[in-house]
């Protein structure tokens, strides 16, 4: 029986275990497929209190797990399956087992959003990516595009532009999304090339060289073009981690885990955090915050209902 199980290993989850355990709930925490969340391939993180010159991203993800761990959280590199929240204690399932515990924290975070064309899945791993820290390093001095006119997407391009020799940057408005910072940064770096007011119809290849191009439509003329390029990042959102809780808790319509201005969830001693509940913000400050009021709550939740009794609990 664990006093707070924390799932997600992002801003929000690293957080709530920091909190947590410096309150001497001896948390548990299981990081999922990714460690670290989204911030592990983000390159440089420059709006996070605390570094004036920036830091990476994969960095301050470590930072915040040896930290963690400093203050004597367990950490279980394991993807939880199957949750059940009905009853108390709380049941959390991975493959290797259950575990019990008196409250939960929910930190799965979002993951990137799929293009859905033609060929998508096809060259996935094979020219196709979501993520630039990840797989720059293969297209050094090769012609990449990205689709996508947020900041993620500019964020993306300016990751590739340092190795590729050209970087097209794909977005289906007249204007980008991001912030003024942020796009004049980006357009100040000469390989990167905008496309504007166009969508990516199919991806184009062979099994033999994965992506050799894209198939563009150009929305205002209907006229359609290829674009030779050796790799396609795709960069026009995420979608919240909850497949997991969907029966559980209450979601929105887009997916996200309801949650209260407490961070309390639909389910009795479950708190969720960070991108998973955040559909507006979703930055890692923000997520971090959650995250600390996630654990500040459940705290709270275990020293009010020590020794009260609910009907349907388990003995």
């Amino acid at each position: 029986m664990h006093s707070v199980i924390i799932i997600g290993s992002g801003p929000a989850g690293y957080t709530a275990a920091i909190y947590a355990a410096r309150a001497d709930l001896e948390p548990v925490l299981f990081t999922g497929l990714q460690m670290g969340g989204q911030l592990t391939i983000t390159d440089k993180v420059e709006n996070f209190p605390g570094f004036p010159e920036g830091i990476l991203g994969p960095e301050l993800m470590t930072l915040m797990k040896k930290q963690c761990e400093r203050f004597g959280t367990r950490i279980i590199t394991e993807q939880v399956t199957e949750v059940d929240f009905r009853n108390h204690p709380l049941t959390v399932k991975t493959a290797a087992g259950a575990y019990q515990a008196k409250t939960v924290i929910v930190a799965t975070g979002a993951s990137a959003r799929k293009l859905g064309v033609k060929g998508e899945s096809e060259f996935t791993g094979k020219g196709v990516s979501y993520c630039a820290t990840c797989d720059a390093f293969f297209y050094r001095g090769r012609r990449v595009a990205v689709v996508g006119g947020g900041d993620s997407a500019l964020e993306e391009a300016s990751i590739l532009a340092k190795v590729a020799t050209s970087v097209h940057l794909i977005h289906r408005r007249d204007r980008f999304r991001s912030g003024p910072a942020l796009q004049a940064r980006v357009e100040a770096i000469d390989n990167i090339h905008p496309v504007m007011e166009s969508v990516t119809e199919e991806i184009l290849g062979n099994d033999e060289k994965g992506v050799t191009g894209i198939r563009l439509k150009h929305l205002p003329t209907g006229k359609i073009s290829e674009l030779e390029i050796d790799g396609l990042f795709g960069a026009i959102g995420h979608e919240p981690n909850t497949a997991v809780f969907k029966g559980h808790l209450d979601l929105d319509r887009a997916g996200y885990v309801k949650t209260d201005e407490r961070q309390r969830t639909t389910a009795r001693g479950v708190f969720a955090g960070g991108d998973v509940q955040d559909s507006v913000y979703q930055q890692a400050v923000t997520a971090a915050a959650s995250g600390c009021m996630a654990a500040l709550e459940a705290d709270k939740f275990l020293a009010e209902m020590e020794d009260r009794v609910y009907p349907g609990d388990q003995p």
